[in-house]
């Protein structure tokens, strides 16, 4: 009898055992082609060519690892471009950010004529792709480029014009994500601020951001990833290196009029990627707790 409950007691922990083992194994499947690629922009960043994740030296030696690949930082250019690109993802965080937080508490907020028609209207806004509206944002960015001082920085061919763009294009989305934030928040604070005296702003400042940073967190991550990898906006509104960022520069650094370097583009791929993992690692905390926010309080 006792060597029967035991071989049950064993059969309930294989199964126990195999059951929770098998999430397991199917993620590690799931995410190990993404591992191997990592893996092999890493190690062709650092080698002459590579077979498969083999560094192999000019001679078809396995091994040869070089820091040849990293010479393009010594051009200024990319230095250059690297901080067009980063003036765009900063101007998308805090434009779309600062924008879409005081909009988003409005319409969670203030009940004012239109408010349904002006939510309806961003969403047939943000359904719009940016290819559809290459020709009529080109035809702005020149009339903004006419006007004296501010089309010097905002106008066609600027990282301000790339950056109004991007922001314009994100604004939607923006203030949807941070109406939803708003609504998750309970009026009792925000009340009891407005009786002792307290003005919009203030709550809004004081008591409620506060409340939502992990949702500024998600939004600024996405704008400044967004801002950061944006190719089309930047492709097609600029022409030269002195306002390109950093994906057209990649773009134009592998162009089929040359022989391309593959290796050599991994490296600049993997610099392209260290500021976003820098900025990831900054607002992850925040991250971690979006959903620690307090009741559902919106109308």
């Amino acid at each position: 009898m006792a060597t029967t409950v035991c071989e049950t007691d064993r059969e309930h922990g294989a199964r126990r055992f195999f059951g929770q083992a098998i999430p397991y194994l199917v993620l590690i499947i799931s995410v190990l082609p993404i591992v191997v690629g990592y893996a092999w922009v890493i190690i062709a960043t650092f080698s002459h060519r590579t077979e498969g994740l083999l560094p192999v030296d000019s001679k078809g030696n396995i091994g040869g690892l070089t820091l040849q690949n990293w010479t393009f930082l010594r051009d200024a250019k990319i230095w250059r471009v690297t901080l067009n690109t980063l003036g765009v993802a900063v101007a998308m965080v805090v434009g779309v950010g600062f924008v879409s937080s005081l909009a988003g508490y409005a319409l969670s907020r203030m009940n004012f004529t239109g408010r349904k028609g002006f939510l309806g209207l961003t969403m047939v806004l943000h359904a719009f792709r940016p290819e559809m509206l290459l020709i009529a944002i080109f035809h702005v960015l020149l009339f903004i480029g006419g006007i004296p001082v501010i089309g010097k920085l905002f106008g066609f061919n600027t990282v301000g014009g790339v950056a109004l763009v991007m922001v314009s294009l994100e604004l939607p989305l923006g203030v949807w994500l941070m109406k939803g934030f708003f609504d998750n928040v309970t009026w009792d604070m925000e009340r009891s601020a407005l009786i002792d005296g307290a003005s919009r702003f203030r709550v809004w400042w004081e008591i409620i951001l506060p409340l939502i940073k992990p949702g500024i967190a998600a939004l600024a991550t996405f704008n400044f990833i967004s801002g950061w990898n944006a190719f089309l906006i930047p492709y097609t509104f600029t022409i030269g290196a002195k306002v390109s960022n950093l994906p057209v520069y990649l773009n134009r650094f592998s162009e089929d009029t040359s022989m391309v370097s593959w290796n050599q583009v991994a490296a600049v791929g993997l610099f392209s990627l260290i500021p976003v993992m820098i900025f990831f690692i900054f607002t992850q905390e925040a991250l971690l707790n979006i959903y620690g926010g307090g009741t559902k309080g919106g109308v």
